[in-house]
């Protein structure tokens, strides 16, 4: 793990994970560990992935200033991470809320960014909102009525769109394309990888949909949006009108993938995203 100074102080750490061109890599959760990409399904192989821990998650310090978790104002470590490495102009993939910061940073530096690859990203900033019924339609695309812990987690659902709380754990399965091993092991670290203070903060303002909306339609950055076709939020129609948005991106549906689609096949993520860094 190696560190630098984020723009008021806070020291940040990140992780280098295989060779050749940097990629900047933000995580989301929102404000969750980065551990939890790992080495996003061997895409390592293909670039050098410079794995950031936002402030006050994994081994980066806890800010003295909590609003400082606020999205907007993250902005300006991406920049500091950008301009410690010493890239001109970087490449930067974003993952699930991760994504919201990646974007916000791209329209405040466009010319310090690169290719943009946002995996199954938070809408947030764009203006959507996930529906009771994104999360029917997808289990239904998967088949789980037959699924022993479906109406549990169904129930849950229908609790948070109602006002309640939602278990993480009981509804961690919607978000995978296959609840197997690999999924039920990924999703154990999450209690000990998240920051719920932080994760609160993360999208309490600092942006506007309408601007946003309008920014990307002028953002010269090349643009990667990709779902999961399983994936109940963000639903692939969503991620394919929001990549619309953009004055040059394109979506791309992994099949029968998840939330977490270099989970799910981990050599479609990696072919899919390093042709699209590809020069």
């Amino acid at each position: 793990m190696t560190t630098f100074t984020g723009h008021d102080g806070t020291r940040l750490g990140y992780r280098v994970l295989g060779g050749g061109e940097p990629l900047l890599v933000l995580a989301g959760g929102a404000m969750r560990d980065s551990a939890y990409l790992g080495d996003l399904g061997g895409l390592s192989a293909h670039r050098a992935l410079h794995v950031l821990d936002l402030r006050g998650t994994g081994r980066s310090e806890h800010p003295a200033d909590p609003a400082s978790y606020r999205v907007d104002r993250q902005v300006a470590d991406v920049e500091a991470f950008r301009s410690h490495l010493g890239l001109d102009r970087a490449d930067v993939l974003a993952h699930s809320a991760g994504c919201s910061l990646a974007t916000l940073y791209a329209l405040r530096h466009p010319k310090r960014t690169g290719r943009l690859v946002l995996v199954t990203p938070s809408l947030r900033i764009f203006g959507g909102t996930a529906t009771e019924d994104d999360y029917r339609e997808a289990a239904e695309a998967r088949g789980l009525a037959e699924e022993e812990w479906y109406p549990a987690a169904l129930a849950a659902v229908r609790s948070a769109f109602t006002g309640g709380a939602a278990d993480p754990d009981v509804v961690a399965p919607l978000f995978h394309g296959d609840w197997n091993a690999g999924a039920r092991a990924h999703e154990a670290g999450r209690a000990a990888q998240s920051h719920p203070e932080a994760a609160a903060a993360y999208h309490g303002g600092g942006f506007r949909p309408a601007a946003v909306r309008a920014g990307v339609a002028e953002l010269p950055s090349p643009a990667l949006l990709l779902a999961g076709e399983y994936d109940p939020d963000p639903r692939p129609g969503a991620v394919r009108a929001t990549a619309a948005l953009f004055r040059r991106a394109r979506a791309v549906v992994q099949p029968a993938a998840g939330h977490y689609p270099w989970l799910d096949d981990p050599a479609a993520f990696t072919r899919t995203v390093a042709g699209f860094l590809a020069p």
